[in-house]
């Protein structure tokens, strides 16, 4: 498939996405407890639970998951802009630290949740409002009884990488 076919199908991604997302808001801890992390996102994905706030703040649509993995996409545009014209390496950020929580998330059974310990970052190229969408996918390495780790990578429909990033969670049991 070549990168304008590739663009149509990102493209057509993004709209369903939108589509079936609810509104923003945040789930309660009942709704977190009672569903794995699995269930839990793919509820989100359906519309069932709100959709993430930080999305719609920055503009990014959950297009794919499965248990272990975790797509965003994302446009980013000159609202996203440092004051040296290039997009602020906390988008980058917010979308990575977004996979790879996700994926993990992915991999937990109910009433067990997470957080992130540590999200490192290389950020290997700039990206602007030229860049167009861009996917970040984040994929589990372990999820063990206290710790999870998982990567990620900010890619465009070239296949450029734009960043980079690895990140450990901690597990832990749901507060009643």
């Amino acid at each position: 498939m070549n990168s304008n076919d590739l663009l149509d199908v990102w493209n057509a991604d993004a709209v369903a996405a939108r589509t079936r997302l609810a509104a923003p808001g945040v789930s309660s801890l009942e709704q977190l407890r009672e569903r794995s992390g699995m269930d839990f996102l793919q509820a989100i994905g359906d519309g069932v639970l709100p959709s993430v706030p930080i999305g719609m703040l920055l503009g990014f649509v959950p297009v794919q998951w499965e248990p272990g993995r975790m797509v965003f996409q994302g446009t980013p545009g000159t609202d996203h802009y440092n004051p040296m014209g290039s997009i602020h390496g906390g988008y980058a950020a917010t979308l990575l630290d977004s996979c790879v929580g996700c994926a993990v998330h992915s991999m937990l059974p109910a009433g067990k949740g997470y957080t992130t310990l540590e999200l490192k970052i290389n950020y290997i190229r700039a990206m602007t409002d030229k860049t167009g969408p861009v996917r970040a996918e984040g994929k589990v390495i372990h999820v063990g009884g206290q710790t999870a780790i998982a990567e990620g990578r900010i890619t465009d429909v070239h296949g450029k990488l734009y960043a980079f990033a690895t990140t450990t969670c901690l597990v832990f049991p749901m507060p009643m």
